[in-house]
């Protein structure tokens, strides 16, 4: 295989491994702390992705759809949690399924409504536009860009979630939450902050996407399959868990697109199944969900 051809492709497959991160932080940790199964998820990102489309129109510029959206998405995630899931966090999983599902038909009926069934676009940033030279290979700046912010992402959630109070509280909440709040911490609040984060991630993700892959309906049932195998192969309620099953989805994908075609979803699944019978509860669980695996 040619050195530049396979230095591309690794390029790709960072990029997309990033995209997966931005929104499999959120649904794991969401997932690994509230125990809620948030398939709607997908849903914000989409919803951020149309909300950027729309500032561009309106001559707002790439900056302010990154500035305004996700801060809408993570409005939009509060909204789903107190007006929906929070009403049914003692019914199980299976309540939570059927109705963050509703929200998923719900929202692509409503964004077909306002913006039609035609895919969308939105501009890369004049300064990101073309390409440069990564070790002889040309390769477009705007996905360097991609890369840049997932790996500032992850620097600065590593430092939220290991060296600061909140970070505390999210992990004591999802290793013991009943004595958690014995101790007297609000999860209530911790739990609302999480979600907001997460929704936040989404909608980053979203505007982020929307230059690469387009605006269209059900742009999200695509993206939510590869980022709940992502939460199943690197484990719940875990940042290292949700980089690693990143990269490794992200590559799969990538590379299964290019060496087998024809088979490319099934390297996907395969990395999946390899992970379930080797380490049932994830590669990076967090401590409770490897304790259960």
């Amino acid at each position: 295989m040619d050195p530049n051809f396979l230095l591309e492709q690794v390029l790709n497959s960072l990029q997309f491994s990033m995209l997966l991160f931005l929104l499999a932080i959120g649904l794991s940790v969401v997932f690994g702390l509230m125990d809620y199964l948030n398939l709607a998820h997908g849903t914000v990102y989409m919803l951020a992705a149309y909300l950027a489309f729309s500032v561009t129109q309106a001559g707002g510029s790439f900056w302010m759809a990154l500035l305004l959206a996700p801060i809408a998405a993570s409005a939009i995630g509060l909204l789903l949690y107190y007006a929906l899931l929070k009403r049914v966090e003692q019914q199980g999983h299976l309540a939570q399924v059927l109705l963050t599902v509703g929200v998923i038909y719900m929202g692509t009926d409503l964004l077909r409504i306002v913006y039609g069934d035609l895919p969308k676009g939105v501009s890369v940033p004049a300064f990101l536009e073309g390409a440069t030279n990564v070790l002889g290979v040309a390769y477009p700046k705007y996905r360097l860009f991609i890369i840049a912010l997932g790996l500032a992402l992850m620097g600065v959630l590593y430092v939220l979630l290991e060296r600061t109070r909140l970070g505390a509280l999210v992990r004591a909440g999802v290793d013991d939450r009943d004595t958690a709040e014995t101790l007297g911490i609000d999860i209530a609040k911790v739990f609302a902050l999480v979600f907001a984060i997460g929704a936040y991630l989404a909608g980053l993700g979203g505007v982020v996407a929307a230059p690469v892959f387009g605006v269209y309906p059900g742009m999200d049932v695509s993206v939510i399959i590869l980022v709940l195998i992502v939460v199943v192969v690197g484990g719940l309620g875990s940042l290292g868990g949700a980089i690693l099953g990143s990269l490794l989805i992200g590559f799969a994908d990538t590379f299964g697109k290019i060496l087998l075609p024809q088979f490319a979803m099934m390297m996907i699944y395969l990395v999946m199944a390899l992970a379930l019978i080797f380490r049932p509860s994830g590669l990076l669980p967090a401590r409770r969900f490897s304790q259960a695996g």
